[in-house]
């Protein structure tokens, strides 16, 4: 049986950065990385018909339990593929910047299949980030994360990498 084209998705993710300038991230088992672990923003794929805004607003009460966030400005992208049960999907995010107080995420909106990759949530500091052996996505999230916080968003939004 020929393997089926790839999906096309758009997603949103939120940069959640605490007055403490630590960012909340998820980690998720990587199966399409031989079963790795890896630390991503909160966010996920937003409907056909579905603004952004809406869309991450939606995916944060629903993976955090964080309700009417002040979303800022979109300040990054990145481009990838992913392999779920046998689909390919090209995953086309945008990165919003969400300054908000440190708070406790609850996993209570998640649906089971997001359940079934989610293992652990943490606040993490820039330092942290670029000290560890972990996986980010996107890859260079520490560096671009300390640019960020020390120049401040972009005129347009930066194109991450993998």
């Amino acid at each position: 049986m020929p393997e089926p084209p790839p999906r096309e998705r758009e997603a949103v993710r939120a940069l959640l950065i605490s007055p403490e300038r630590e960012i909340l991230l998820m980690r998720t088992a990587l199966p399409t990385l031989d079963d790795r672990t890896g630390w991503i923003t909160p966010g996920g794929g937003i409907a056909p018909r579905e603004d952004p805004l809406s869309g991450l607003r939606r995916e944060l009460l629903e993976e955090t339990g964080l309700s009417d966030p002040e979303i800022g400005p979109e300040v990054w992208t990145r481009r990838h593929s992913f392999r779920v049960r046998g689909q390919t999907w090209n995953q086309h995010e945008r990165f919003f910047l969400v300054a908000c107080e440190r708070f406790e995420p609850s996993i209570d909106g998640m649906q089971e299949r997001e359940l079934e990759y989610f293992q652990t949530y943490r606040w993490w500091s820039i330092d942290g980030i670029e000290n560890s052996g972990e996986l980010f996505a996107p890859r260079r999230m520490g560096r671009l994360l300390r640019e960020l916080l020390r120049d401040g968003p972009p005129p347009a939004p930066i194109d991450t990498g993998v």
